[in-house]
């Protein structure tokens, strides 16, 4: 009778011990993207630490709020958590909030900043403008014929393209795209003359001076491109910073193992020096921190509509 109470004690155990098989990061990037392969190579290391596959699954769409909503009423197991850029958690919930069903302070949890990049606005290496603000004024002279690409509405990128519209009156199209590939290839070819994507997806087309960065949000040592108030406005593009969350309401001890697993993959020399030449750089803050981060960038963009008018 011992026995077989000390089996069932054990059993219980095992069924919910976390993690209980693989866990899922959903990826609101398509597949190539430099922050794709920032995902999977940050959840590999994970795995290492959880002692179970961590599998990136990709899910595009909608500026991030697609794999949003999906991980946001995903079971409240930490089996299935998302890798988010910021435009999920900001700009998308203020510029669409009609169409968004998450709430990404109720809905999810937080587990960590992993990583940050700049936005940069590209053109072909071959265009005829070769600055800002020669792009501004053959945009000007030539009304809706400047597109930009981004990936997808409520997009950091989408909004950069909104903000350079109201400091410079240069009326260029936002063109969404389901993720930063899709977008430089529609560049690469033609479709579109510039793009407002992170560094990550451009630095090896900026390197090999197939396309051409005229603006950025920060300086990074590996580009030499101004931002927009060392060019004279008085605002700045939003940069991009990528994180983790799970479903709110997950099991205490799944939020630890995550977090811990975060960090440590975060932190792992291994993974800084194989994304590094993409332009992603570490940058490990934990859950409080993420969350005041979300806070405070949607104070900032919120304030900034205000004054600007990006009102939708």
């Amino acid at each position: 009778m011992k026995a077989f109470a000390l089996l069932c004690f054990f059993t219980a155990l095992s069924v919910h011990a976390f993690p209980n098989g693989p866990i899922h990061v959903v990826v609101p990037l398509a597949p190539g993207d430099a922050a794709d392969i920032s995902a999977r190579t940050m959840a590999e290391e994970m795995s290492k630490h959880l002692n179970a596959p961590v599998l990136a699954v990709n899910r595009p769409g909608a500026g991030g709020a697609l794999a949003t909503a999906s991980v946001a009423q995903a079971r409240k197991d930490g089996q299935t958590i998302l890798f988010a850029q910021n435009s999920a958690l900001t700009f998308r919930v203020i510029l669409d909030r009609q169409s968004i069903s998450y709430d990404p302070v109720r809905d999810l949890v937080p587990l960590g900043i992993s990583s940050r990049t700049p936005s940069v606005l590209a053109v072909r290496g071959d265009a005829p403008y070769k600055s800002f603000a020669e792009l501004v004024d053959y945009a000007k002279k030539n009304p809706g014929r400047v597109r930009i690409g981004h990936p997808g509405v409520g997009s950091v990128g989408d909004f950069c393209v909104q903000l350079i519209n109201s400091l410079t009156g240069a009326e260029l199209v936002a063109v969404p795209h389901p993720g930063a590939a899709p977008a430089v290839t529609a560049l690469r070819g033609g479709h579109i003359e510039g793009v407002v994507l992170a560094l990550g997806a451009l630095s090896t087309h900026l390197k090999a001076g197939t396309f051409r960065g005229i603006a950025t949000s920060s300086r990074v040592a590996e580009v030499d491109i101004p931002t927009l108030r060392e060019l004279g406005h008085p605002e700045e593009l939003f940069g991009i910073w990528f994180s983790f969350l799970a479903p709110a309401g997950i099991p205490e001890d799944a939020r630890k193992a995550l977090v811990a697993a975060v960090e440590q993959a975060v932190k792992a020399p291994a993974v800084a020096a194989k994304l590094a030449p993409l332009g992603i750089l570490q940058s490990y803050a934990g859950p409080e921190a993420q969350s005041a981060e979300i806070a405070e960038e949607t104070k900032r963009v919120t304030e900034m509509m205000g004054r600007t008018g990006l009102v939708r």
